[in-house]
C-alpha cells in the first residue's frame, strides 16, 4: 500500500474519478497511518454513468471494534455503492490502522483525512455516514469542519487544524449519524457499562486488543471533546440525518431525540421500527434509503 499525506491532496490538482477499487493508506494531521479502501460507484455500470453519482462520495465510520474489512461494514459499502462511490476506512487501533483508539476524540483526524482523499479524487459532494462511536464522530467533524470559526469550536479542537485547507478541503456536505450517542460518559445500560470497564480498566483494555482487536489508548481525554449534543447545532447549514433503532440496547431513544432538538429544525429523525445497533443491524433496505438520501440531500 501507498502511503499518501493529506498535505499531498491539498496542494495537488483534483483528478479523474479512479476506474476501479483501491487500498491506500492515508496520514492523518497528528501523523498517523490509516488504512482505507475505495470503490467506484456501480450504478450504470456498462454504460452512461449517472452524473449525481459520479459526483457524489460517501466515507462510512465504523462502530468501535469495528474495521474496514469488517463484513457489516463491507455490506454498508456494497449497498452505498449502488447510489455513489464510497470510502471506508479503519479509525485509529483498528484493523490495520497504527495508533491507539481514544473512543471517539481524535478520530475525527482519521475522517478527515478520510473526506480530504474523497475529494482529491475528484468528488465535488462527500457525505459522511457514521454508526455509534463511528456517529459521534461525524457530528464532531460536521461542526469542526463546516461550521465557521468562531471561539467556541476552536476551543475544542483535539489538535490544531492546518490552517492551508483542513475546513475547506475536509468538510463534509452531509452528515448521517447512525445509533449515536448525544452524550459522553453514559452507563445507563448494560452494554455501555461493558463498554467502559472495556476502555477505562487495564484488564479490560487487554480484553479489547486481544478479544476484539482494537488497540485502546489508556489516557483519559484532556480537554474533553466537544459532545455530539453540543456539536449538532454547529453543522447547519449542511444537512443532517439522525437514524435510531427503537430495540438499540446501548443507547435508549432520548439519545436521538436531544440530538434532534439540539439542531433546533436542522436535523432529519428516522426512528427504525425492530432495529438494534449500528452498522449490524442496518439491513439492506435501510441503507438503501440513506443512500438515497445523501445523494439527494
Amino acid at each position: 500500500m501507498s502511503s499518501v499525506s493529506e498535505s499531498s491532496f491539498r496542494s495537488s490538482s483534483v483528478c479523474l474519478i479512479t476506474p476501479g477499487a483501491r487500498r491506500t493508506t492515508l496520514r492523518t494531521d497528528d501523523g498517523l497511518s490509516i488504512e482505507a479502501v475505495y470503490e467506484p460507484c456501480t450504478a450504470g455500470a456498462g454504460s452512461a454513468a449517472d452524473p449525481v453519482a459520479a459526483d457524489a462520495a460517501i466515507v462510512i465510520a465504523h462502530g468501535f471494534t469495528g474495521s474496514a474489512d469488517r463484513p457489516a461494514v463491507r455490506r454498508a459499502a456494497r449497498v452505498f455503492a449502488q447510489r455513489a462511490a464510497v470510502i471506508t476506512f479503519s479509525f485509529r487501533g483498528h484493523g490495520g490502522s497504527g495508533g491507539r483508539s481514544t473512543v471517539g476524540d481524535r478520530e475525527v483526524l482519521d475522517l478527515a483525512a478520510a473526506v480530504a482523499w474523497a475529494r482529491s479524487l475528484g468528488h465535488r459532494r462527500v457525505v459522511t455516514v457514521g454508526f455509534s462511536m463511528g456517529g459521534s464522530v461525524v457530528l464532531r467533524h460536521g461542526a469542526l469542519y463546516t461550521a465557521p470559526d468562531t471561539a467556541a469550536a476552536e476551543e475544542q479542537l483535539p489538535l490544531t487544524v492546518p490552517a492551508h485547507g483542513g475546513r475547506t478541503e475536509a468538510h463534509a456536505d452531509a452528515v448521517v449519524a447512525v445509533s449515536a450517542p448525544a452524550r459522553w460518559y453514559y452507563r445507563g445500560t448494560a452494554p455501555m457499562r461493558r463498554l467502559h470497564w472495556v476502555v477505562t480498566r487495564p484488564t479490560g483494555r487487554l480484553v479489547g486488543r486481544y478479544g476484539f482487536r482494537t488497540r485502546i489508548d489508556h489516557n483519559e481525554w484532556n480537554p474533553v471533546p466537544l459532545s455530539p449534543v453540543d456539536a449538532v447545532p454547529l453543522i447547519a447549514p449542511a444537512p443532517l440525518l439522525i437514524v435510531h433503532g427503537d430495540k438499540d440496547p446501548y443507547f435508549p431513544l432520548d439519545h436521538p431525540r436531544m440530538l434532534v432538538d439540539a439542531a433546533q429544525g436542522g436535523a432529519e429523525l428516522w426512528l427504525e421500527r425492530g432495529m438494534g445497533h449500528a452498522e449490524n443491524a442496518a439491513d439492506e433496505n435501510l441503507l438503501t434509503r440513506i443512500a438515497d438520501w445523501s445523494v439527494a440531500a
